[in-house]
């Protein structure tokens, strides 16, 4: 390759070359996304392009990594045709030349070592000179020169035929050119069909839509060929890809069969081989790799759904650092219900009984009057699953002049039965360990959420028929970026949340709480290099994302980097102050003109971004947390009409739509041609997961539980 990597990732990307460049130098030294995104800014920044952010820096990190994956298979490649000495000048540059694996491969194709195919078995009894005969298309008499290559292995004629056809047939299918014609011919036209496995009308009644359907496979949106693929997996569905077959055969034909020199003879036998071919090698070969491909695509595109999805939730408001009472409504094994300090401690545990009789009901109005004077709670937490409403009308109606928050119980389960669970509680029944995670949910959903698979928390759409390897890179992804752009403080966050921390992970983050533990709070940042094995460039990374609540110097409880310490104190010194009046007194702050600290190493957006810091130290970039509560007259699908305007709190989005949470136990869908009175492409520009909304209820399917809703009211 006469390109470097850089060039390449720049190229493929549309990004500066410079800006590439030092964006792989930073990451071959050992920084993360968050880091460069946050810190670097002066080294990805260009002149008309600014600082990279870190949806581009995540891009360039991973087109880089495919990069060198492609190398290495190009190497292989290379060595392998070279050791059967077949490795020519001419195809060594066209190896070199792609940078498609596609192409790649295509070129690898007739080098492959493969299992003995009818081509093999025909070329070991001698019939490929017949073969090349047939290609040639000037013998008039085949059959005549067919008589020649007779054996005990080819006693007739037409055996050698079918052998030459078999030679050819291979030979036309391994041609790289033909490969892309057709494959582009596949680009096009390619139509992909289901229809109804026989036998399985009824078993499979959920996959009605696809019983009979045809579409335009570069058309088929990603959550339907995501459920044709399910269909096809659960074995109801008989999937098919491919284009027009005589239009895929004339082009074949067109390209091996000479139109005017040809004798008929031979052009008859090649037609036979390109046709038998194509049937048999090459269209099941194609359907394969788009069949593939185009679930590649769905699975990106629903990942991508999903991600957006798990980024919202992760920055939905938080509560903050205030005392919570939560439950877990139950009915028949009533109500678990905790109480937590205000850095989510659990103080105690009980367990409310509403619906066994009068007597308990009055005894569980009076527990939960006395643990929130006892406990001097701030706000209450109620898990949104069945008897959720019920419980939330119970605690409205001791009129405790306390905010009720409803939190979803998505996952509070999986977390509460969770090896992290069971260290965190080991003396606690997990309905307990639930009931601690939903108020911990209000408190800091982030903090909370990190514990849980993504997977198990409800966003996204078709998760578990998606490359699981994929979605897990790609949520963590997520998680970890969430993590570091809200920062986490160093002395309450467990070490299941530090480890999401840009330069830490399991081991270090254990480190750090058992450090902790040991010497107490940490008092400043400087601390963290006592912490073991945390070494230079672990604290370079990690510093600036964590905070200190209450530290000495502020700027341990801010986004500013300790190497830049220095700078704000010589801010300071500059305006006659301390760094503590600078970060208190606007008037101090409005004296600094940033150009004047301009270096090498820091250039304006560092300098802005200091700042802003010292503006808002240790600022949570959540929303504000507002109380939201449900219609009063619904609690189930039976109290649904159509027409009525209810409010609701959006829980997912999907490529056709939201689901909305109304207060019945079943979420109901705004459709993509619902949520505007303009058309929308895209659902994630019309809402965000939790947002509060009012709907129109347009239909109620109380068989099946489906409910239809619309945002244009």
């Amino acid at each position: 390759m006469t390109q470097s990597f850089e060039q390449r990732v720049a190229a493929r990307l549309g990004l500066p070359a410079k800006s590439v460049a030092a964006t792989i130098e930073l990451l071959n030294g050992g920084a993360t996304v968050p880091f460069i995104a946050r810190y670097r800014k002066e080294a990805t920044a260009s002149a008309d392009r600014g600082p990279l952010d870190e949806v581009q820096i995540g891009q360039i990190k991973d087109t880089y990594l495919k990069l060198q994956e492609l190398d290495k298979r190009r190497e292989a490649i290379l060595k392998a045709i070279d050791e059967q000495g077949k490795l020519t000048p001419e195809l060594r540059r066209k190896l070199e030349a792609t940078d498609s694996l596609t192409d790649l491969e295509d070129l690898y194709l007739p080098y492959k070592q493969k299992r003995k195919t009818r081509a093999i078995l025909a070329i070991e009894r001698g019939l490929e000179p017949l073969a090349n005969v047939i290609f040639a298309q000037r013998e008039v008499n085949i059959d005549r020169v067919a008589q020649r290559y007779l054996s005990d292995a080819v006693p007739a004629v037409s055996d050698a035929l079918q052998g030459a056809r078999d030679i050819l047939a291979e030979r036309v299918t391994e041609d790289a050119d033909a490969r892309q014609r057709m494959r582009n011919l596949f680009e096009r036209e390619a139509i992909i069909r289901s229809s109804v496995k026989k036998g399985k009308e009824v078993e499979g009644i959920k996959f009605k839509d696809y019983f009979d359907f045809a579409e335009s496979l570069r058309r088929v949106p990603s959550h339907r060929l995501l459920a044709l693929r399910r269909g096809e997996t659960e074995g109801f569905l008989a999937v098919s890809i491919g284009p027009d077959e005589e239009a895929a055969l004339e082009r074949l034909e067109r390209q091996f069969v000479a139109e005017r020199s040809g004798t008929p003879a031979c052009k008859e036998q090649l037609v036979l081989a390109i046709r038998d071919g194509y049937k048999r090698l090459l269209k099941p070969s194609l359907e394969t790799e788009f069949a593939n491909s185009s679930k590649e695509k769905a699975d990106l595109d629903a990942i991508q759904i999903f991600a957006d999805n798990l980024r919202q939730l992760l920055l939905s408001p938080p509560l903050g650092q205030q005392r919570v009472l939560a439950i877990d409504p139950g009915y028949r094994t009533g109500c678990k219900t905790v109480c937590l300090d205000a850095q989510g401690n659990l103080l105690t545990d009980t367990v409310l009984y509403l619906a066994q009789s009068e007597t308990q009901r009055q005894q569980a109005m009076q527990t939960v009057q006395k643990l929130v004077s006892q406990y001097k709670i701030d706000a209450i937490a109620i898990g949104n699953g069945t008897a959720g409403r019920e419980t939330e009308e119970f605690v409205q109606s001791l009129q405790l002049d306390k905010p009720i928050f409803m939190v979803s119980e998505q996952g509070a389960s999986i977390y509460s039965a969770s090896e992290v669970a069971r260290d965190e509680f080991p003396d606690r029944d997990v309905t307990v360990r639930g009931a601690v995670s939903i108020g911990r949910r209000l408190m800091d959903p982030l903090a909370e959420l990190v514990k849980i698979d993504p997977k198990s928390i409800g966003v996204g759409q078709y998760q578990h028929d998606v490359d699981q390897t994929d979605l897990k890179t790609s949520l963590d992804t997520i998680v970890e970026s969430c993590v570091n752009q809200v920062g986490v403080s160093l002395n309450t966050a467990s070490a299941y949340l530090l480890r999401y921390v840009s330069g830490l992970g399991p081991q270090l983050a254990g480190n750090i709480v058992a450090y902790r533990a040991e010497n107490g709070a940490f008092t400043s940042r400087e601390q963290l290099k006592k912490v073991p094995r945390l070494g230079p460039k672990a604290f370079e990374q990690c510093a600036g994302f964590l905070r200190i609540e209450g530290a000495k110097n502020p700027l341990d409880n801010s986004a500013v980097h300790p190497e830049r310490y220095a700078l704000v104190e010589r801010m300071a010194t500059d305006v006659k102050s301390t760094v503590t009046d600078l970060v208190r007194r606007p008037e101090l702050r409005q004296q600094i003109q940033p150009e004047r600290y301009v270096t090498n190493a820091v250039g304006l957006p560092t300098l802005r971004d200091i700042l802003a810091e010292l503006a808002k130290p240790g600022r949570d970039p959540r929303e504000q947390l507002s109380v939201f509560e449900y219609d009063a007259r619904v609690r189930s699908v039976e109290d649904l009409h159509e027409g009525m305007i209810l409010p609701g709190v959006v829980t997912n989005i999907t490529a056709f739509g939201a689901f909305v949470d109304i207060g019945v136990k079943q979420d109901g869908l705004v459709h993509v041609s619902q949520m505007a009175n303009h058309y929308v492409s895209d659902p994630k520009t019309v809402v965000k997961v939790y947002q509060k909304i009012n709907v129109k209820v347009m239909e109620v399917d109380k068989v099946r539980k489906r409910i239809a809703l619309s945002m244009k009211i």
